[in-house]
């Protein structure tokens, strides 16, 4: 894609499972084969809970709020190291279209990452792919009391940027990140990765080579 001339005073913030990576399909093949470990079946309905929710909730949802807390983390722990021995060999291939130029045009701005996901996953996708060194900010799931759709990981992501939440665009893919970050007050772009309709965002688009996401971005003032 052309240059992408971020106006001055914008910060880009990016969810990163459906946003950076299209790794919703990996987890839910990883959902099913870890919960068949403990005759637990995986529904559709199941699966679309997952979406966007931090693991702890996810375990608890499909194993029952009575888990004890060790345990939570042990299955998660267990599912996650799972999903990233399926995706290691895929990483590069499932990448969103367009999401490396994309962070590397727009380098220019400050560009954080707000996910609930878990912090081995953070590191293994960023140190993987070697996306680290365009994120001036990372904060994962468990660096928060509350996760999404609490606006509270990207209020943190916009303070740790320097830049005022409603100055701030977020890229989302799920329904709960896309309500934190208009409880945050920010501007918010859709990838129809997950879901193909949203509600009240800025702009969807099908991923980063989207013609129409460089002429709304450049269109963006600051808010004052």
């Amino acid at each position: 894609m052309a240059h992408v001339m971020i106006p001055s005073g914008i910060a880009l913030i990016l969810d990163m499972d459906g946003v950076i990576v299209d790794s919703n399909p990996v987890h839910r093949e990883a959902w099913l084969q870890f919960n068949r470990l403990y005759g637990l079946e995986t529904t559709e309905e199941m699966q679309h809970r997952m979406y966007g929710k931090r693991n702890d909730e996810i375990v608890r949802d499909f194993f029952g709020p009575r888990l004890m807390e060790v345990e939570v983390h042990r299955r998660g722990a267990a599912k996650e190291a799972l999903y990233r021995e399926m995706i290691a060999p895929r990483l590069e291939d499932l990448l969103v279209p367009g999401v490396r130029e994309f962070l590397r045009e727009a380098a220019t701005a400050p560009v954080g990452l707000a996910t609930n996901a878990e912090p081995a996953n953070v590191d293994f996708l960023l140190d993987r792919a070697g996306l680290r060194p365009f994120f001036r900010a990372v904060v994962d799931g468990h660096q928060v009391r509350q996760p999404k759709p609490s606006p509270e990981i990207y209020l943190r992501v916009a303070s740790l940027l320097g830049t005022d939440p409603h100055n701030c665009i977020v890229f989302e893919d799920s329904f709960s990140g896309i309500a934190a970050a208009q409880a945050a007050g920010a501007r918010v772009v859709a990838l129809r990765t997950t879901h193909l309709e949203f509600s009240g965002v800025d702009l969807a688009v099908d991923d980063f080579r989207s013609p129409e996401l460089r002429t709304w971005l450049e269109g963006q003032r600051v808010r004052l």
